[in-house]
């Protein structure tokens, strides 16, 4: 019975994205805009590009958090594979967006000036992170927040130099972003300079409310001595060791402070990545980790058939306080399509109760989504009540304009 459960609910599941994906979505598919925008505090013109969620919607008053990826055209792709896999059950609803650093990447990113790098002349132009954090907290940030739904709250991913710059941004800038996820920052730079101030403010700063992943690729941790491993790794103090051993340090420090600034944090180490392949696996894990709190709580009793329509409502409405807690505004309990696939997994295994509480929650938390309505009304095809079910199928209509809705309302009501 229980197999027969789940593979139900699953199935419906499916069936649920698939009809979303063919109706409200018909006009409103996951859009992806690419643009620029003159920097006056970089004396140029920076590209970026903008992803909706597949639940956007232009009529609908729903706001999003926003995810903002540094390097975000080479790193684009890992960004995006995560997050279509991960939202729903893991990941809430976001809006992503990459920033370009193609040009001036060392001078944007760094966080002091250097003339030599790892024991040789350093040719490049550094030093300009703060520009850039200006360029990013007064121009970027107030520019996609004007133009798409979006709400304060923030993550900040990068990754080598953009890691460097990204843990500045929580040590010297952190009302800007809520998470933070570091992947093998470049710590050694200048001569560890900021891991030096970061001794200080981790110990004196207040990080409550925040949330920090750092992400250490391991696989090659002395570039010409393969017994070095993580277990040895502080031992050696060499140049090459130095880029690990600094974000080693690092975490050693954050781990050991966090109960007294209230920063939340974790860490990883990957044994079997290097630095140019562990930015898929540690957006992962750092995005799943920086949300764990908001994971879809106690599935299995959701798909019980004994669970009765009470305790669905006390689950529903704890995940609501839980999400106001973090995101420090109201969110739905459920994302639209969980509402919707759970309203037709009850409707097949002929609990109309709780199917109708689910189509009812739904249209509760989306009262401007085409398929909520279209969902509301197979429930009344299947109650044998056309009239509310045509009802229902004019207001999908009416929203969507799509040629599904049209020929499903004339075909019911011949």
């Amino acid at each position: 019975m229980k197999e027969t459960i789940q593979f139900s609910f699953v199935l419906l599941l499916t069936f649920c994205f698939a009809v979303n994906a063919q109706t409200i979505q018909v006009e409103l598919q996951q859009a992806e805009i690419r643009d620029s925008i003159y920097s006056k505090n970089l004396d140029s013109y920076r590209h970026y590009w903008v992803k909706l969620p597949d639940n956007y919607n232009p009529k609908s008053d729903a706001k999003y958090p926003v995810v903002y990826l540094l390097d975000g055209f080479s790193l684009k792709e890992n960004l995006e594979v995560v997050y279509n896999n991960y939202w729903g059950h893991y990941l809430p609803h976001m809006i992503l967006v990459g920033i370009s650093n193609r040009t001036n990447r060392t001078l944007d990113l760094t966080t002091s000036k250097v003339d030599t790098r790892r024991g040789s002349s350093f040719n490049y132009k550094t030093g300009g992170a703060d520009l850039f954090t200006s360029f990013l907290e007064n121009e970027l940030i107030p520019t996609i927040d004007q133009n798409y739904p979006t709400t304060s709250f923030r993550t900040l991913i990068g990754h080598s130099y953009a890691g460097l710059f990204t843990t500045n941004m929580l040590l010297n800038h952190s009302h800007v972003f809520k998470n933070y996820i570091v992947i093998d920052p470049s710590l050694d730079w200048d001569d560890q300079k900021l891991l030096k101030q970061a001794k200080t403010e981790l110990k004196s700063k207040s990080l409550k409310g925040k949330r920090l992943f750092i992400a250490l690729a391991a696989e090659q941790l002395h570039m010409s001595d393969e017994t070095i491993t993580i277990d040895n790794l502080e031992q050696d103090e060499s140049e090459f060791t130095l880029f690990s051993r600094s974000i080693l340090e690092f975490c050693n420090l954050a781990a050991s402070t966090k109960k007294h600034n209230g920063l939340n944090f974790n860490w990883k180490v990957y044994p079997e990545d290097l630095h140019g392949t562990v930015p898929l696996p540690a957006i992962r894990d750092g995005l799943v980790s920086l949300f764990k709190w908001y994971q879809f709580k106690s599935p299995q009793t959701y798909n019980n058939p004994e669970t009765s329509l009470d305790d669905i409502r006390m689950l529903l409405n704890n995940q609501e306080t839980i999400y106001k807690e973090h995101f420090g505004y109201s969110v739905p309990p459920m994302v639209e399509e969980l509402f919707v696939g759970y309203g037709y997994m009850n409707l097949q295994m002929e609990q109309p109760e709780k199917a109708l509480l689910f189509f009812d929650m739904a249209l509760k938390y989306y009262p401007k989504s085409a398929n909520v309505y279209d969902a509301m009304s197979d429930y009344y095809i299947a109650k044998k009540d056309n009239k509310k079910a045509i009802q229902f199928l004019e207001n999908a209509f009416e929203i969507s304009k799509s040629k599904f809705h049209k020929e499903k309302l004339d075909a019911l009501k011949e």
